[in-house]
């Protein structure tokens, strides 16, 4: 399953503690569940105009928060991401950025950047709750250079030429006998009622099957 969710990106300073750290607006490119993840997800981080890309495991509930926001499916009562939104706008505040600043045995870091009353403030958080709040808010995604040096990964000439091919148009399928394009909108609008019964349901684990299904016929998945 892979989801896209593309911003604008640049590659700029961040001065953290008087010094100054290089970091790399990223976006995030995909979600997927592996079983070798026993149930947890791989968040798949790319940089802006580049081909690296950085995994991040994550739990199933901040995956399936980041995806529904992603998606703009709401549910009928208000996840924790959404309440933490709720509580930044109701104080007045907003969350500029985040930045994945650090990795340390094997755990990344997080900061949310928030600025209230012409003041900033750096808070520490886990980079799945940092990057749920982001899509939340449309705040930026970063990295910083040197847990990108090393952790990210530079993928194979096929995939990278799979990740353009799939973000050009997920709505359309190419028909293989034909080569025109073949349309899935009538089982795709069938599949995102029953994805939104079963987030009115709170059935999540339903509701992540079908927005797999809906998006491995989307032309989603890698």
């Amino acid at each position: 399953m892979l989801l896209i969710y593309k911003k604008k990106y640049n590659h700029i300073i961040f001065n953290k503690c008087n010094n100054t750290v290089n970091k790399v607006q990223v976006e995030i490119l995909g979600l997927s569940s592996s079983p070798s993840t026993g149930g947890a997800y791989a968040l798949l981080l790319k940089e802006a105009y580049g081909i690296r890309r950085l995994p991040i495991i994550i739990g199933s509930f901040e995956a399936q928060s980041i995806a529904l926001e992603i998606e703009g499916i709401k549910p009928p009562r208000p996840l924790t991401h959404d309440l933490m939104k709720s509580l930044v706008d109701n104080l007045g505040a907003s969350v500029n950025e985040i930045i994945i600043d650090e990795l340390k045995e094997n755990t990344f870091y997080a900061k949310i950047i928030i600025e209230t009353s012409g003041i900033t403030t750096e808070i520490d958080a886990r980079p799945s709750d940092a990057i749920a709040l982001a899509v939340r808010t449309g705040a930026s995604i970063y990295v910083s250079e040197d847990v990108m040096k090393t952790a990210a990964f530079i993928p194979t000439g096929e995939e990278a030429e799979s990740d353009l091919a799939n973000s050009t148009n997920p709505d359309i399928i190419p028909n293989e006998s034909t080569g025109k394009p073949k349309s899935k909108e009538t089982l795709i609008a069938s599949l995102m009622d029953k994805l939104r019964e079963s987030v009115d349901k709170e059935d999540y684990e339903r509701a992540a099957k079908l927005r797999d299904e809906i998006n491995r016929l989307k032309g989603s998945t890698n």
